[in-house]
């Protein structure tokens, strides 16, 4: 199957303070969220002048894949300019007829995978006939490229640490949480102690544990745990002086890396007495871009029907 173009879809993030509370209000549309958990949100964005990291980190990644491959690289939005009907339009009055799309997720979720399909899929029928047919790539967080990219910059992170205490180092990976009832639905859990312990193997550091970060749920709804803020607080507890973070569950630095692991995270360790090292996301990293490139050349083995469905509403 030949592909006349790559199409990068994600989140999408505030570009200025005055883009945020439009931002937050499409991303939690249609959803019950109390506008006093909406404002504290907006707070994070605040603290880093109204901008997210990841529209630049999107940027950055269209222009190595561009350098990459021949395809011409589109990129739309679920949730923020450019937005994901826009570009599809803009791929229709280029000629485009069939694209490969990548979400910015490397795990089977719903919000991670099969959300992304439906924002496809509507944003298709937003133009209408015209529209190009988009396959989405399936989660790649099995390929050895990426499991080696992720490695990298674990690696980086241990070398921040005086040699002589880097085996008693603690090394914990993290991901955006989410609700029980979506993680009973996907290999998400799965697919991320995987993806650690592949890590771990390769740089021969055995001792790992996995925390979560970010939910965002009711107190009433089980989510998955530990939260990386209790997890710091119980190994400080066990005397720990080295801490390496790394959140393998984000493909670049989203704001949810910056502000609950780069602040929040940072500062409890601080007040801890804790050694505090976060790894780099992989983000442009030449051998996730190498893989992108190659994936998006070979035919797309799509998701399967049903797969990653979404939690049930309460």
């Amino acid at each position: 199957m030949t592909y006349q173009a790559i199409l990068i879809v994600s989140f999408g993030g505030p570009e200025q303070r005055d883009d945020v509370i439009p931002f937050l209000e499409n991303v939690l549309r249609g959803r019950n969220v109390p506008r006093e958990r909406m404002l504290a949100v907006a707070g994070h964005y605040y603290h880093f002048g109204g901008k997210s990291p990841i529209n630049d980190q999107c940027r950055a990644l269209v222009a190595a894949l561009k350098a990459e491959t021949s395809l011409p690289v589109y990129w739309g939005n679920r949730n923020w300019h450019p937005m994901l009907a826009d570009t599809v339009r803009q791929m229709a009055a280029d000629g485009v007829t069939r694209a490969v799309a990548i979400g910015t997720s490397a795990y089977s979720s719903y919000s991670g995978c099969r959300q992304y399909i439906e924002n496809i899929e509507k944003a298709r029928a937003e133009v209408g006939d015209s529209a190009p047919v988009i396959d989405k790539l399936p989660p790649f967080c099995d390929h050895p490229l990426f499991v080696e990219a992720a490695t990298d910059r674990v690696r980086a992170a241990f070398d921040r640490i005086p040699e002589e205490r880097r085996p008693e180092a603690r090394l914990v990976f993290t991901a955006h949480s989410i609700p029980l009832t979506m993680s009973a639905g996907c290999a998400y859990e799965e697919q991320l102690r995987s993806t650690a312990r592949e890590i771990s193997a390769q740089l021969d550091h055995p001792e790992w544990d996995m925390a979560w970060q970010s939910r965002s749920g009711p107190p009433s709804q089980p989510w998955l745990e530990p939260d990386i803020l209790g997890y710091l607080r119980e190994i400080a507890g066990e005397d720990a002086r080295d801490v390496v973070v790394a959140p393998i569950g984000f493909l670049s630095d989203h704001m949810e890396v910056r502000y609950d692991l780069d602040v929040e995270a940072a500062a409890l360790a601080k007040q801890l007495g804790l050694d505090f090292v976060r790894a780099a996301t992989v983000g442009t990293h030449p051998l996730l871009v190498r893989m992108l490139a190659e994936l998006a050349t070979q035919e797309v083995v799509a998701c399967a029907p049903g797969c990653c469905p979404p939690p049930p509403r309460r």
